[in-house]
């Protein structure tokens, strides 16, 4: 079978984020499926883009099997409307090319692909998906703040609308977002809930010499090491881990590993604050978070009180962390507590700082045979239920039902 998936920001195990595409496309590949990946040259997520060479909009490359196509798109910084020309670019240029598949899957994060995914599906006589990672427009709105009547609302609005009614099949990566979909227009047998998954042999690296010494040094002089890798955005509410920190003992270091918008602001607390017991390190890549993860004590993942987090939520880190077999202190109030779910850490209420560092304490005073059980239940966990050979089968035996 031919498999098309449409990604604007897809990305591997060798350009960064996003890794979905890229692992699923593998497992497709390895079950004799050829399958083909159109995205952008430029994203905000990755941490290797795309050269596209002079003269040429678009650049064909096998990697791993799976054949990808970047397309030529403009730079950006921000929210502004140079994502948005990049966005439009990037549907304007697929278009250029002609495309031989049974499959179409629509997979960005905004909705405006599906349409031109429709139009290829119907010049190939073949199936359509609609993949979800987010609820777009409805995050902007909830999250955002724009208005329901805002011009690129009402155009977003329409695109979904247009998506629910005319895929064949709906994938969300939200498990509670199927009632949703249906008052938008979907046909409520066509939901399928596919999450995000794990690969569970990944290759493992040793980290940047820099980062290991930091890591050996903070071992010697702490009891208790608390990681988070991942990004450093507003969502990630890692202002209340900062609070955490401060109302903790000195003998527990916080290492924060990534990149991110607020980066710099937190870095700001840290001075104005005289926070001494958290770091910041650089991002790695994927093979060396798992090397990170690893000599950690406990980890931490958290988000923000929003409605928005009604629908549930699927992130990629939570299985890096699973994988690695540590415990985890999850701070959330989201509709599907993965961490409670598999019995491998502490669940507390979002935003709150005292939970937090309570939660952090208690796992301190936990026997390390305890700690140990909580991380054998994580890794038990992600096994069962997040390994990606299972998920891409799961994806195409539910698509053809």
């Amino acid at each position: 079978m031919n498999i098309l998936y449409i990604n604007h920001y897809a990305g591997s195990i060798y350009h960064g984020m996003e890794y979905r595409p890229y692992f699923l496309a593998r497992e497709w590949v390895k079950l004799g499926h050829n399958v083909t990946i159109l995205a952008s040259s430029y994203s905000h997520i990755r941490q290797k883009n795309i050269v596209i060479p002079e003269g040429k909009n678009y650049l064909k490359e096998n990697i791993d099997g799976i054949n990808y196509i970047w397309f030529k798109t403009p730079k950006y910084k921000g929210n502004g409307i140079k994502r948005l020309i990049n966005i439009f670019v990037f549907l304007w240029q697929i278009k250029s090319l002609r495309y031989d598949a049974d499959l179409i899957i629509a997979s960005s994060t905004y909705p405006f692909d599906v349409k031109v995914a429709y139009k290829i599906a119907k010049q190939n006589n073949a199936k359509l998906v609609y993949e979800v990672h987010d609820l777009w427009p409805l995050t902007l709105i909830e999250i955002n703040g724009m208005p329901k009547w805002h011009p690129f609302i009402l155009l977003m609005q329409k695109a979904e609308d247009f998506a629910y009614k005319h895929a064949d099949k709906v994938v969300s990566l939200l498990p509670k977002a199927k009632e949703y979909m249906v008052h938008h227009g979907m046909m409520p047998n066509k939901f399928i809930y596919i999450p995000n998954g794990i690969d569970i042999k990944q290759i493992k690296e040793p980290l940047p010499n820099e980062h290991q010494k930091i890591i050996n040094k903070l071992r010697e002089a702490k009891d208790f090491l608390i990681g988070y890798a991942g990004g450093i955005g507003e969502a990630n509410a890692l202002d209340y881990l900062l609070t955490a920190a401060k109302i903790l003992d000195k003998n527990v270091a916080f290492i924060l590993m990534g990149e991110g918008i607020n980066k710099e602001k937190l870095l700001k607390r840290l001075n104005d604050e005289k926070i001494n017991n958290v770091i910041f390190l650089s991002a790695v890549s994927k093979q060396q978070v798992a090397t990170f993860l690893e000599q950690m004590d406990a980890l931490y993942i958290g988000w923000k009180n929003l409605p928005i987090y009604r629908f549930g939520i699927c992130p990629n880190k939570i299985f890096d962390y699973m994988l690695s077999k540590k415990p985890i202190i999850h701070s959330n109030s989201l509709a599907n507590d993965l961490v409670k779910e598999a019995n491998c850490g502490i669940s507390v209420l979002a935003e709150d700082s005292n939970a937090i560092a309570n939660a952090i304490k208690e796992m301190m005073f936990m026997q390390k045979d305890e700690l140990a059980e909580l991380g054998k239940n994580a890794y038990n966990y992600v096994i069962k239920y997040h390994d990606y050979s299972i998920l891409a089968n799961n994806f195409l035996e539910e698509c053809f039902l």
